[in-house]
């Protein structure tokens, strides 16, 4: 396994020769306070992961104990006169952006609080695994502004315009029953498990072929929300960046042969 720190406050760690990195937060002083430090260093993480064609699938995971991350960095904001704010959100903005367009599968190991920026850290993951201590929730109406990371946009696509509307207006936490009821989270695990839960699913889903994970989550993002004749043509199109790829080629033989496949990624 290789590391590398990108600032002070993330850690990318690469497992299996590769193919599967872990993003981590680390911040353990302010439970994962997203500062603008912070911002930058998932900013530069997110590039670094994304131009990396060995990397098939990231997890984000955290440090802390007791949490994932709980949102912006209420103190630091409290500093912030109205410039201030006004040129941190671009940078802001790319740290939830980086996560969310990462081209390559992504999953959540959410355990503790995971409020607000932070809740939509986990929602910018294409999947959540959360253990019986998560507690999530949108609260930015609380503290007078709104979920600023992509929440009301992606909690709605998860979950419905009503329960989306309820939680954000209600800003009220909730625990991790609850959200996996409410399809919150998606996978709920054992006290402690989360992390261990989501490397293993991610090292399954690392098996796969490269070329195929990426188009299908092209098609899967792309394609919804569209009508179903558009939405068919996106899968079509994501079809035909894989048909002739040499991955498909290694998949057949492979299948043929009755052997595990050797991915080119190309």
């Amino acid at each position: 396994m290789s590391e590398e720190r990108f600032g002070e406050f993330v850690l990318v760690r690469r497992h299996e020769d590769g193919h599967v990195a872990e993003l981590t937060l680390d911040r353990p002083k302010a439970m994962n306070a997203m500062s603008t430090e912070m911002a930058r260093s998932v900013v530069g993480a997110c590039a670094a992961l994304s131009a990396d064609d060995d990397v098939r699938v990231v997890v984000l995971t955290s440090t802390h104990e007791r949490a994932f991350c709980v949102g912006a960095d209420l103190k630091e904001r409290n500093s912030f006169s109205d410039a201030d704010l006004l040129r941190q959100r671009p940078l802001s903005r790319g740290a939830y952006t980086g996560v969310l367009e990462l081209p390559m599968p992504t999953v959540a190991a959410v355990h503790g609080f995971a409020l607000g920026g932070g809740f939509e850290l986990a929602l910018s993951c294409d999947v959540i695994v959360a253990d019986g201590t998560a507690v999530v929730g949108l609260p930015e109406v609380s503290v007078g502004v709104i979920p600023g990371g992509g929440g009301t946009q992606l909690l709605p696509r998860r979950v419905g315009a009503a329960r989306a509307a309820e939680l954000i207006f209600t800003a009220r936490r909730v625990e991790a029953g609850e959200a996996r009821e409410l399809g919150l989270v998606d996978v709920l695990v054992e006290t402690g498990r989360d992390r261990e839960e989501a490397l293993a699913m991610a090292s399954r889903i690392a098996a796969n072929s490269p070329v195929g994970l990426r188009a299908a989550k092209r098609a899967l993002r792309l394609g919804h929300g569209l009508d179903l004749r558009t939405g068919l043509e996106v899968e079509d199109a994501a079809w035909r960046t894989v048909a002739f790829s040499a991955d498909r080629a290694e998949g057949v033989a492979a299948f043929a042969e009755k052997r595990k496949p050797v991915w080119p990624g190309q």
